[in-house]
């Protein structure tokens, strides 16, 4: 049953699927599995293999998917008692421990445009355990020399994401060379499910690419999904402090620390006093 359950989770990795392993790890008194009995537990609530039945595998998969959505691993005691027994349909009354540890594929991160903040946050993005893509139109910039250790496009950027089948677990950061390439990338992605979009520039640039968005009928709650100005706030100038701070927002939305630290259309005329 062990090797059943490594199997769909070697399957479901290779599917971009977010699972999560749940373990017994400590069993005392009568319980229906041994020790290193093990269940995997899909985001959409389907199992493989097996902790033993009964309502505490139920309880322990509502735990699992709550542990993918917030990528946070628990430990979890099951008091096997009469009562539990009874709705289970079990005959036990020992105590178990689970150990529920949440599996996320390695996230993809399309950078798009490869200028020099685009090559430092492919560095430092690949060292905190992102799978890197970099699309721009110029090979000049975009090529293995600058980007080693990621998946080089070249093409033009909205050509290319007009066809590109981008998974909804997905990064995406535009940081083109223009207010022009930012605003035709975001109109290409805006309303796509993906986990992350964050679009670079300042206070005011970001308001007249959403002013425009709205103007081409684009719903603003659609705009506030979008993490603008990317990055988080640490006083960033350079290149290299500018990659820190998105790559620090890129792994606080992974890891489920930050679920939103949008500046919305709105939020913007007023700091800006429009």
């Amino acid at each position: 049953m062990t090797d059943d359950v490594f199997r769909a989770l070697v399957r479901a990795m290779d599917a971009g699927e977010r699972t999560a392993l749940v373990t017994i790890v400590s069993a005392r008194g009568s319980t229906p599995q041994r020790v290193g009995a093990r269940m995997l537990v899909y985001e959409d609530g389907r199992t493989a293999g097996t902790i033993g039945g009964g309502c505490y595998e139920n309880d322990a998969t509502g735990k699992a998917r709550e542990a993918i959505r917030l990528a946070r691993p628990q430990l979890v005691e099951y008091s096997l008692n009469e009562e539990l027994a009874a709705e289970s349909g079990l005959i036990c009354g020992g105590v178990m421990e689970v150990f529920i540890e949440p599996v996320v594929p390695t996230p993809d991160l399309y950078l798009l445009g490869a200028g020099h903040v685009s090559m430092e946050v492919a560095r430092v993005a690949r060292a905190t355990g992102f799978r890197v893509h970099v699309v721009d139109d110029r090979e000049k910039f975009a090529n293995v020399e600058r980007f080693p250790d990621a998946d080089v496009i070249v093409d033009d950027i909205p050509a290319w994401l007009k066809t590109a089948a981008l998974p909804p677990d997905a990064f995406v950061a535009v940081v083109t060379r223009g207010h022009r390439h930012d605003f035709d990338a975001v109109r290409e992605l805006v309303g796509r499910p993906l986990r992350y979009l964050g679009l670079i520039g300042s206070r005011a640039k970001v308001l007249r690419i959403f002013e425009a968005l709205e103007g081409e009928g684009v719903a603003p709650a659609t705009l506030s999904a979008i993490y603008a100005p990317i990055g988080l706030d640490i006083g960033a100038v350079t290149p290299a402090e500018i990659a820190v701070s998105i790559v620090a927002e890129l792994v606080a939305v992974r890891s489920g620390r930050i679920a939103e630290r949008h500046v919305a259309a709105a939020a913007l005329r007023s700091s800006l006093g429009r």
